[in-house]
């Protein structure tokens, strides 16, 4: 495949900064909808899972079949990621008793691995490789675990850890500082570092979004959810219209 076949079926938006703050706006929102429908709507995180999960296959098979990068299918694809790993991480968490730790751990391994055989089978991790049909479910499967990783460490951090949705939020950010640092002034890998970034801004989402909508004695804003979501998702659209979206461009990764 020539470079300019490449280019033109990759369906992934290029990295810019404003690719960052519809990211975070998406993951905060997830966590919010989450709650929404589980706990609002008192579904319960296992049939919230499920419908979810529903929502997000059908998301990644209409993306896959997609013939060009076209913005709101792809941040609603994100969207349907950050759902499902909300309440797919608050049932092994909670449910099914496993703990904070013990799921982080899971989802860690579990993210590894998807990157392992990723890189092994494609020699690539990189967003500008997703270009055909079994690179993308690579890429859909693993922002899926990374989604769900970071639902666990956000509620580990601001439950567990005793930090709060603030002390969370401050610690994330910080991460994502390094991150940054990392990527102007230093020669490690840009892959690495976007992947890194992609799985901080999870758990920062997280506790943001737990300290919109949780009740004042427990640290938050005690915003109804579902205001909440919806708040977000306008945001999310005005971002998306605002920022120009375009496919990567492989030249730059």
């Amino acid at each position: 495949m020539n470079n300019t076949t490449k280019l033109a079926l990759t369906k992934v938006p290029e990295v810019t900064l404003g690719f960052w703050i519809i990211k975070i706006l998406a993951t905060t929102l997830g966590e919010t909808g989450g709650d929404a429908v589980s706990m609002s709507m008192q579904l319960g995180y296992l049939i919230s899972t499920i419908i979810f999960a529903a929502i997000f296959i059908l998301a990644v098979a209409t993306q896959i079949k997609a013939k060009h990068f076209q913005p709101f299918l792809y941040w609603i694809t994100i969207i349907a990621t950050t759902t499902v790993g909300t309440t797919l991480a608050d049932f092994a968490d909670r449910s099914l008793g496993i703990g904070y730790a013990g799921g982080s751990a899971l989802l860690f391994s579990l993210l590894i691995a998807s990157l392992a055989i990723w890189y092994k089978t494609q020699g690539s991790v990189s967003v500008a490789s997703v270009s055909t049909p079994k690179v993308e479910v690579f890429y859909w499967v693993t922002i899926m675990f990374s989604q769900t990783l970071g639902t666990a460490l956000g509620d580990w951090t601001a439950d567990t850890a005793g930090l709060g949705y603030g002390g969370g939020a401050i610690i994330f950010s910080a991460l994502l500082a390094l991150v940054l640092a990392g990527y102007l002034w230093s020669s490690i890998s840009k892959t690495l570092l976007f992947w890194a970034a992609f799985i901080i801004t999870r758990p920062l989402g997280a506790v943001v979004g737990d300290f919109l909508d949780k009740p004042i004695a427990a640290g938050g804003l005690a915003l109804s959810r579902y205001t909440a979501s919806v708040t977000l998702l306008l945001m999310m659209l005005a971002c998306i219209l605002i920022f120009s979206q375009r496919a990567a461009n492989s030249a730059t990764h």
